[in-house]
């Protein structure tokens, strides 16, 4: 009877190069690679334990790289869809890509490559629609508070379009699924994890947190979005197609409506 062999990995990116980087070094067809919070270790099944090694991770990363910029961030954005059985699908996907001169990375014949592409685009839409629905509450510590609460792990994927955009101010983007965030202090941004008891959202009620100013601001910005709004050419199927109702709660503008 054939075994199969599983490479447990700490969780991080650099943590799954490193175990696709024994995988090869051992010459595994098939790696199951899991990650150690979720990892079930099968009857007939060896078990490694991989210790993240990044020089080990960067070979994989430029070796991928050589082959197909497009196929890196595939990888990197699949990865990030945090889906069962990611890993091991994405070692098939390597594999197939480096044992190829050409770019296996696209052909989308092949289920599991079509799968990692699917994965891919769905965690970059929803990248795009976090870097336009997160609303910012200025707290009475003047920094800018925002939760957010994504399909998919984006946070990786957020920093530098929030560093650049609001450089000037101090602020905290919060994911309230994965219970960890990323923190601007005006120099760096830094990922943390906080212990909230409860999530911040866009409600008619105040919260302590924030300042009066900000709850002006909203009041403004509520009065201004309604104004503007022409009810008889409201497209209510429409509207929920471009902002979802799941992150209205996270949005000033539709405060009266959740």
């Amino acid at each position: 009877m054939d075994t199969t062999k599983s490479l447990i990995y700490d969780g991080s990116f650099n943590g799954f190069l490193t175990a696709v980087f024994v995988g090869f070094e051992q010459k595994l067809s098939h790696a199951d690679i899991q990650c150690n919070q979720r990892a079930q270790n099968g009857l007939f099944s060896q078990t490694e334990t991989i210790f993240t090694n990044i020089n080990k991770a960067k070979r994989v990363w430029n070796g991928v790289k050589k082959r197909s910029s497009s196929a890196i961030k595939s990888i990197y954005f699949a990865f990030l869809s945090r889906q069962e059985g990611i890993e091991p699908l994405l070692y098939y996907y390597i594999q197939k890509l480096m044992g190829s001169i050409e770019n296996k990375g696209t052909d989308f014949s092949d289920d599991y490559v079509l799968k990692i592409n699917q994965l891919a685009h769905k965690v970059g839409r929803e990248k795009h629609r976090m870097e336009a629905f997160v609303r910012f509450q200025k707290t009475k510590d003047d920094v800018y508070f925002a939760n957010i609460e994504p399909d998919y792990d984006v946070i990786p994927l957020i920093s530098k379009h929030f560093r650049n955009r609001y450089a000037d101010q101090a602020w905290i983007i919060y994911d309230v699924k994965r219970s960890y965030g990323l923190y601007y202090n005006l120099d760096t941004v830094e990922l943390i994890s906080l212990d909230l008891t409860d999530a911040h959202v866009n409600s008619i009620n105040k919260s302590n947190a924030f300042t009066n100013e900000e709850y002006q601001y909203q009041d403004l910005w509520n009065n201004y979005f309604n104004s503007t709004n022409i009810k008889s050419r409201i497209n209510k199927k429409l509207h929920t197609q471009h902002v979802p109702k799941r992150y209205w709660k996270y949005l000033s503008e539709k405060k009266e409506a959740v």
